[in-house]
């Protein structure tokens, strides 16, 4: 034993080096958000691979990944996020699909003193008011998709429809604030908020119909919802009856097929697969069309984003450590399918371009959907800090 102990001393270096890094992955894989879920959790995987060159591995550390279902539901969010860092012993977590289950996420991350990657809940709070220095976004906020909308109404008059919940409230509340930041001269005349598995619209659309159908042109009715999207059902009731156009946010690819002829309608989103020209994006949509006979959509473009924060962050780290990983992630710089990210030191936030898209008239086959008006660059995203450092 006394000649084995300088040499398992001597191995000790190495064998802590050989240790895995633990990674939880916690979406909404139940329930009304798991189309988003679906792709989060395939987008963090092929971005690990596309950064880790196949290998799994950074800094020598093999990279063991914990996926985790919530079923958006914010208590069993809560319980997920502190049985991973508790019993399974993660070094970073990233999650979730749910707003609400993210905001009952957030302090069991300062409470075990880890960093959570919050991927693609969007709600302000999250990085405002309810935020830690734990917490770092790689999505979108509900202003970035505010100050992106707003860029589009110079004038006239807007009515929202969205859903009564943190996501609905949080967004409506940025976008109002947004037209305020960019100089907009568009005035909100009605806010209709419809409860997050409605699926009869009559009386909802009815009522911005009489709140828009007088007031001065242009009129616009905005759609912000998460999950089966209302906009066929809405356009169904002929709003261009009330000269009232349509203006959908982002949303996925199967939804964005429903809306063919709905062709010259613009709206905003946050990811496309055919708008960003880059080697990832490139190499992303080859690989995913290969695998998945189809593009890349949006949120799985989040969690290749998420999966880029990750691998950067350790390998600039060099270590696991939580202090060493925040002191990298502030400020940071990292690659995404959108191009070059970066987190603000602030708040934590994610700075990143949002794109301006108009539906397609002639679409070539069926993922051809949108076409660009043009990218939004972060810097033309007047985005507050509103946390409390």
């Amino acid at each position: 034993m006394k000649k084995l102990l300088p040499l398992l001393l001597a191995l000790g270096p190495v064998l802590a080096s050989a240790q895995d890094y633990k990674i939880a992955l916690i979406t909404g894989k139940t329930g009304a958000l798991e189309p988003y879920a679906r792709e989060t959790e395939t987008g963090f995987m092929l971005g690990l691979e596309y950064l880790t060159k196949g290998t799994m591995t950074v800094n020598g550390h093999k990279l063991k990944v914990i996926v985790k279902d919530d079923q958006s539901k914010p208590d069993l969010g809560r319980t997920l996020l502190a049985e991973a860092y508790g019993d399974d012993k993660v070094d970073i977590a990233v999650g979730t699909s749910s707003s609400g289950s993210a905001l009952a996420m957030l302090p069991v991350a300062a409470e075990h003193k880890k960093v959570l990657i919050v991927e693609p809940a969007v709600a302000d709070a999250i990085t405002a008011e309810k935020w830690n220095r734990y917490i770092f976004r790689t999505a979108r906020s509900s202003m970035q998709d505010g100050l992106a909308a707003a860029s589009t109404f110079k004038s006239g008059s807007v009515g929202f429809l969205t859903q009564d919940n943190a996501f609905g409230k949080d967004g409506v509340k940025a976008a109002k604030e947004a037209l305020a930041a960019t100089g907009s001269k568009a005035k909100v005349v009605h806010e209709e908020y419809a409860a997050p598995a409605a699926t009869d619209f009559t009386a909802s659309a009815q009522r911005l119909f009489d709140a828009l159908k007088d007031k001065p042109q242009p009129r616009v009715l905005a759609i912000a919802w998460a999950g089966p999207n209302p906009m066929n059902k809405i356009a169904d009731m002929r709003p261009e009856r009330y000269g009232i156009t349509l203006a959908p946010g982002g949303n996925i690819l199967p939804v964005l097929k429903t809306w063919k002829a709905y062709a010259g309608t613009e709206g905003t989103i946050t990811y496309y697969y055919g708008f960003p020209k880059n080697p990832m994006n490139d190499w992303f949509v080859a690989e995913h069309t290969k695998r998945f006979k189809a593009p890349p959509d949006m949120f799985t473009a989040g969690g290749f984003a998420a999966a880029s924060a990750v691998v950067t962050a350790l390998s600039k780290a060099g270590s696991a450590d939580t202090e060493k990983l925040i002191a990298t992630l502030e400020g940071m710089e990292y690659d995404t399918p959108k191009g070059k990210a970066k987190f603000r030191k602030e708040d934590h936030q994610s700075l990143q371009p949002m794109y301006h898209f108009r539906i397609k008239k002639d679409q070539k086959n069926e993922w051809d959907l949108l076409e660009l008006v043009r990218e939004i660059p972060a810097a033309e995203l007047p985005l507050p800090i509103k946390n409390k450092r």
